[in-house]
């Protein structure tokens, strides 16, 4: 299947999918999962909503968590909020048991593609694993016996970051290096291995010295650990609640995001602390706004059954519960999608996308999209071969739309646009000022600008030149890049406002329609069509300042013949 949508090749894929159905017809739940994709996303397929939703519940009812995830998110959308809690619940149950089982933790790479129209270069190229010119440099000197970068590649291979492959041996291999050369910052580190078993066999007097060491050296994380062994009773004089409860004070008083997590949970059930639900909310929501997927769990189910205290609230339990899924083991599709596209396999990487997309990944829905925005040859197949450019237009579409209600700028400006210029949807103005709205509310410059045009013109929105005069303003406020456009859409503003019905104002009317990106816009004009424009907005500069010197200098000589006051005596 991959294969085929990389290979570009529709009669791989129609074998492809006749394999996926046979195997479906025989309660696969891989294969009914990967065809209700198919069908959503109409490669190789039709699309129908109705049959991706029949294969999903027949693969959910298999045991398969993607089609899970794919049947929450829908209920998530459409607001059901009972279905989809109850979905979400189980998958974000599995996540939590994936953290302690696995050793390979919650590591969720939510790589954009792009930034606006352009590819994230710089970004990308800092996520070629152990390929990147960087990490290459920082292993050399790590090897030439630098300390400082000895930590840093202890810390890549710990974390995995920048996809370098996790390897718990190597880091505490480059870790100890580190610390035979002065560096302490590898402490809490080494603590947190040994503790975990990680790459080591478990050694909690180990773990208990390196913390111990660490916290006499400010690094308040290793407070965290030390509390977490009075709670175990590990490597201490057995469980210790209260003193487990002092050391987590100290880490949350420190800031860090752990402490605040499990004093919350200490408060939660009255654990070496006086059962405080009040206490319990406020650090567990402290935790959960920094991103600690824990936290997230708890209030979950805290306002999915209301429980200490709380209000059963299905709608932000959904919420919560989706976050914490979304980083389950099936969240890898992210990274080995990344991985293809940096490899320059853009059709494997598509697809992949497109399967997290459909799971409610925000970063795989705008990365699929742009990939279609951005590659228009034959990586896109549809219903019937290669993708025809109004499948494409309608795909690229669907997928800014689910982007955009997750609260993503870029694909609300982009609805904007295919709304405005009947770009994969039937074209709506009121709809395209409904999309760049949303845009403007997460402060993008393009959408204040585009708001204001609309405004200016009647166009979707209601004519109101004050309220375009506002956007244009505010458009220039966000973004001071903006001046040479602001500047000329407020001189057409001037001349509509007093000269309305004017040639000029006609002219104006007469240039190419707005585009959302400017640049685009300048860089797709023709010569003749270049020169008009710049001709016109010249006259209509030089006609504005000309009128405004004409009423000063009518101003100064009427100021100049009125009589002079009476001075009384």
């Amino acid at each position: 299947m991959v294969e085929a949508v990389n290979e570009e090749d529709p009669r791989m894929l129609n074998e492809a999918i006749q394999v996926l159905q046979d195997e479906a017809d025989n309660g696969n739940a891989h294969a009914q999962s990967t065809l209700g994709s198919l069908h959503w996303m109409a490669c190789g397929v039709p699309h129908s909503d109705a049959k991706a939703y029949l294969y999903h519940e027949f693969a959910k009812e298999g045991g398969n968590a993607q089609s899970k995830m794919a049947l929450a998110y829908r209920y998530y959308r459409n607001q059901e909020h009972e279905k989809a809690v109850k979905l979400y619940s189980e998958l974000a149950a599995t996540t939590m048991a994936s953290f302690l089982s696995s050793r390979e933790g919650p590591l969720l790479e939510n790589v954009r593609l792009n930034y606006g129209l352009e590819e994230s270069k710089d970004v990308l190229k800092r996520f070629r694993g152990e390929e990147d010119d960087d990490f290459q440099f920082l292993e050399y000197q790590a090897r030439k016996g630098h300390p400082d970068f000895m930590f840093q590649l202890g810390a890549f291979f710990y974390y995995g970051l920048r996809g370098v492959r996790r390897d718990h041996s190597k880091a505490l291999f480059w870790l100890l290096k580190a610390v035979e050369k002065g560096e302490t910052r590898p402490f809490e580190l080494i603590g947190e291995i040994y503790a975990r078993g990680y790459g080591v066999e478990r050694n909690y007097t180990k773990a208990l010295e390196w913390f111990k060491a660490a916290a006499e050296r400010k690094q308040y994380s290793a407070l965290n650990g030390i509390g977490f062994l009075y709670i175990k009773g590990h490597g201490v004089d057995g469980k210790n609640h209260t003193k487990a409860k002092e050391y987590f004070q100290r880490a949350a008083e420190a800031g860090n995001i752990d402490g605040f997590y499990n004093l919350g949970i200490l408060y939660l059930k009255g654990l070496g602390v006086e059962k405080d639900y009040a206490r319990a909310r406020e650090l567990l929501v402290d935790a959960a706004n920094r991103q600690h997927p824990k936290a997230r769990y708890h209030l979950a189910n805290m306002l999915h059954k209301g429980l200490a205290g709380m209000t059963k609230d299905l709608a932000h339990a959904a919420a919560l519960y989706k976050l914490v899924a979304e980083r389950g083991p099936w969240g890898r599709l992210m990274r080995q999608a990344l991985d293809f596209y940096i490899k320059g396999h853009v059709g494997k990487a598509l697809l992949l996308y497109s399967r997290t997309a459909e799971l409610g990944y925000e970063v795989g829905q705008s990365n699929a999209a742009w990939l279609l925005e951005k590659y228009r040859g034959g990586i896109c197949l549809g219903s019937s071969g290669v993708c025809t450019t109004e499948e494409r237009h309608q795909r690229a579409h669907n997928l800014w739309r689910h982007a955009s209600e997750q609260g993503n700028e870029h694909a609300s400006l982009l609805l904007g646009d295919a709304y405005y210029y009947g770009r994969g949807a039937v074209k709506d103005l009121e709809r395209a000022g409904e999309a760049y709205i949303r845009a403007k509310e997460k402060h993008s410059s393009q959408a204040m600008f585009n708001l204001g045009y609309m405004h200016e013109r009647g166009l979707g929105l209601p004519l109101d030149l004050h309220l375009a005069k506002r956007y244009y303003d505010e458009a220039l406020e966000e973004e001071s890049a903006a001046f040479i456009p602001v500047t000329l859409a407020l001189a057409s503003l001037w001349l509509r406002q007093h000269y309305s019905g004017s040639f000029l104002v006609k002219a104006i009317d007469s240039l190419p329609d707005a585009q959302t990106n400017l640049e685009d816009w300048f860089n797709n004009l023709t010569v003749d069509e270049l020169d008009a424009l710049l001709v016109t907005l010249l006259m209509s500069l030089l006609f504005v300042v000309y009128v405004r010197q004409r009423h000063r200098r009518e101003f100064q000589a009427a100021a100049a013949a009125a009589p002079l006051p009476v001075v009384p005596q």
